[in-house]
């Protein structure tokens, strides 16, 4: 063990890591998830044994079995956070330890194995203290932390691996929308589904994103920039976007509906809107919110701002909703003063220039 209480933990420092002015350049202009830092965490969990080696290594390519379960069974979840430049030079993480406890949701929805919150901290303090310097310091900028576990047994058998691989590797971020806080265009997908009752759509696993795709490709032949999903059963009620929570405010009544929790994931940044704007004097009710709704308030002017949020996207306006069954527009398909203002409020909270009074952010270097 070691201080962080890592089991067998080694750290292998890259033998020819990326050049001081190549970084640059990449965090000049990173995009998003197509760069990545010299080092990732890797640690192996085996049936019998538990967690063990434990190992902070040069970034590089994995050696699979043909056969390992992940490949043909899907026992794969993950997670996704950010680690922010501060004024002060540091480095700061959001709400990690919400990141921690959904990682271990996923794990029990997927039949994998627990990992125990500390350890999942420690694997990005380790990273962090090797690759920190691959936090960007622009406006808006990030280091996009992606730890996952998969099923890296090799077998064929429809049943539980024995053993699991987990990883945390790292990739800087510029904003998720190129168009920064322009509200968004979203297409109705009325075909297809994400997930349904009893199935996996609380968790975290690729599987939900893969189902995505297909209708997230259909968004944008229709000049959208997100797909959003209605519920499995009946095709009425709004459920989520293909990688975001949704929104809808109610400037009159101080009021913010929002879909429940139960095949739709729980974001974290979901949650925290939840605390902010109650203590700003808002209500927050999470129900079924039909699409004809939507459509009906947004017209008559009822409903005043829609958002979606996310880890990557944090809080961007919806503007316009498209689909088979017509268009219409949600505040002139403008960004509402409410959505901003939230906006700004996390964005300073997660970059350090506000005061943190829920402990929500941590210095980790």
């Amino acid at each position: 063990m070691t201080s962080d209480g890592l089991p067998d933990l080694r750290r292998e420092p890259h033998p020819n890591p990326i050049p001081a002015a190549e970084r640059d350049r990449i965090l000049a202009n990173p995009g998003f998830g197509t760069s990545f830092t010299d080092h990732m965490f890797q640690m192996t969990w085996t049936e019998g044994r538990g967690w063990h080696s434990a190992t902070v290594k040069p970034y590089g390519p994995l050696t699979l079995s043909p056969a390992a379960a992940v490949l043909h069974y899907a026992q794969e979840i993950f997670e996704g956070l950010k680690a922010y430049r501060y004024p002060d030079g540091g480095i700061g993480l959001f709400r990690a330890e919400a990141n921690a406890r959904r990682l271990n949701l996923s794990a029990e929805r997927m039949a994998m194995p627990h990992l125990p919150e500390e350890w999942f901290l420690a694997s990005i303090r380790e990273l962090l203290a090797v690759d920190g310097d691959w936090v960007p310091s622009q406006e808006e900028a990030s280091l996009y932390l992606r730890p996952y576990m998969f099923a890296s047994e090799a077998f064929l058998g429809v049943r539980p691996a024995k053993e699991y691989t987990y990883l945390v590797i790292a990739s800087p971020a510029a904003a998720y929308f190129k168009h920064g806080p322009k509200p968004l265009t979203l297409w109705v997908s009325e075909e297809f589904n994400r997930a349904g009752p009893g199935g996996t759509g609380a968790a975290k696993c690729g599987g939900n994103y893969a189902a995505s795709l297909l209708p997230q490709a259909e968004a944008i032949e229709h000049g959208c920039d997100q797909v959003v999903f209605l519920d499995a059963v009946k095709y009425e009620n709004v459920d989520e976007l293909g990688g975001m929570n949704l929104f809808f405010v109610y400037e009159n009544e101080r009021v913010l509906y929002t879909p429940k929790l139960g095949t739709i994931l729980p974001g974290i940044t979901r949650d925290a809107i939840f605390t902010l704007a109650t203590e700003a004097g808002w209500e927050v009710r999470e129900t079924d919110y039909s699409l004809a709704r939507w459509r009906d308030d947004a017209e008559s002017g009822v409903l005043t701002e829609a958002f979606a949020c996310g880890t990557a996207a944090v809080i961007t306006p919806v503007g316009t909703v498209k689909g088979r069954s017509g268009e219409f527009q949600v505040n002139g398909g403008e960004a509402g003063k409410f959505t901003m203002q939230l906006r700004q409020t996390i964005l300073d909270l997660q970059h350090g220039r506000a005061e943190d009074t829920h402990g929500w952010t941590a210095k980790v270097a």
